[in-house]
């Protein structure tokens, strides 16, 4: 009798680890799992037999162990119904796959993931907060990091960087919008408002309402295990793109938060129109110069930080303190969300949404360019250098030099 209490125990023990493991057993198993930095070793040989000793193993090793089988890839996990031989097709797929001729002209994934550890190795590139470490990151700049522990994924989103899409990828990969009780699993299907929700990510800023001093802990653990990707472009161009959106269009929150300020500094429009209907009624909008004006006034982040909108990516998702297994490119988006979820293997649970080539393209950059003065070229350049170098774009030398 006693050895059946035993083995029901176990059994009982283990299903209630399974059950709670998300949301009440993570906190708990996640503090004895090892953080330290650097690549994986291997294990080492088993040990030599030793003499027998009365010396009882430790249970906290076997909860590291328990943790280590979900969290580190490529182990199969027991939630996994593939059959058997699905991981050969997976392989034989992942060799069959070639890169486009994209790939012939802008860095691949790989390269610009190796350029990104160099130039935060290079004592060249300076920048705000580039030699902190993760735990000096104030806990309120950590809400890009969105996380999905189904898949074992984090994504840094920046916004006008197909982040609506990636975002809708993120929500059907953590199944967190159900419809009828079944998970959404077409990305396109999920309106606009609930992709920008945050209610539907979870994401690191998050972490302290749930874990509380376990928190912190909580993030390196996942930094450490799981799979971090980010998809950047060119910083000018994802400028042009932010002004177009926010400020060609009418937008009431922006009109009402920034355009107001920009015609009263910069439009010689002391009282400007009160809404942003009114306004454009009146052909009354920022131009391209005001906004640029803008940036680069030491009173705008005196007053507030930047808006995500156009804050440099390092700002917002922290390369030199985040290894990213995957740097993806606007420019090659496509391709690289191809790869990037044939890498992640849930290629056949989710398929980026193909869209319209964006009208904000590169070759229309010296257009936008072409009104503003060559100093403020000059300035803006240096303010967004750090991620023209960290992501490899190069210096618009055709834009700052007349």
């Amino acid at each position: 009798m006693f050895r059946i209490f035993v083995v029901l125990g176990s059994v009982f023990m283990i299903l209630l680890i399974i059950i709670y493991w998300d949301d009440v057993g993570a906190s708990h198993l996640y503090l004895h799992t090892p953080v330290s930095p650097g690549p994986r070793i291997p294990p080492p040989p088993p040990p030599r037999q030793q003499p027998h000793t009365s010396r009882t193993p430790s249970f906290l090793s076997d909860i590291d162990a328990f943790v280590n089988q979900f969290l580190e890839p490529g182990t199969g996990e027991p939630t996994d119904p593939a059959p058997a031989d699905s991981g050969n097709q997976s392989e034989k797929a992942e060799e069959r796959y070639i890169p486009r001729r994209e790939w012939k002209i802008h860095l691949s994934p790989e390269q610009r993931r190796r350029l990104l550890q160099e130039m935060c190795a290079n004592d060249s590139v300076v920048f705000p907060g580039k030699n902190r470490s993760f735990d000096d990151i104030p806990n309120k700049e950590l809400d890009h990091l969105i996380v999905d522990d189904r898949h074992g994924i984090i994504y840094c989103y920046v916004p006008k960087v197909a982040c609506s899409n990636w975002k809708r990828i993120m929500i059907v990969l953590s199944e967190s919008l159900l419809r009828d009780g079944v998970p959404q699993r077409d990305p396109l299907s999920i309106p606009k408002d609930l992709v920008h929700n945050s209610s539907m990510h979870f994401t690191f800023n998050k972490f302290w309402k749930r874990y509380g001093k376990f928190a912190k802990h909580l993030m390196k653990v996942k930094l450490k295990k799981y799979t971090k990707f980010i998809f950047v472009r060119d910083p000018f161009v994802r400028l042009i793109s932010a002004y177009r959106n926010k400020f060609e269009l009418p937008n009431a929150n922006f009109y009402r938060r920034f355009a107001q300020v920009m015609l009263r500094r910069y439009a010689n429009q002391p009282t400007p129109p009160a809404s942003a209907d009114e306004a454009f009624g009146m052909g009354i909008h920022p131009s391209f110069p005001n906004f640029l004006q803008y940036l680069l006034d030491p009173q705008t982040e005196k007053e507030m930080p930047f808006n995500e909108h156009w804050r440099q990516v390092y700002r917002l998702c922290h390369p030199c303190q985040i290894q990213y297994d995957f740097v993806g490119h606007l420019e090659t988006a496509e391709e690289d969300a191809e790869h990037l979820l044939r890498h992640l293997k849930v290629d056949n649970v989710v398929e980026f949404p193909t869209s319209r080539r964006n009208f904000t393209a590169s070759t229309l950059e010296a257009d936008w360019f072409n009104t503003v003065p060559l100093e403020t070229r000059k300035e803006l350049y240096k303010l967004y250098e750090p991620d023209f170098r960290l992501f490899g774009y190069d210096k618009p030398d055709s834009i700052l030099n007349e």
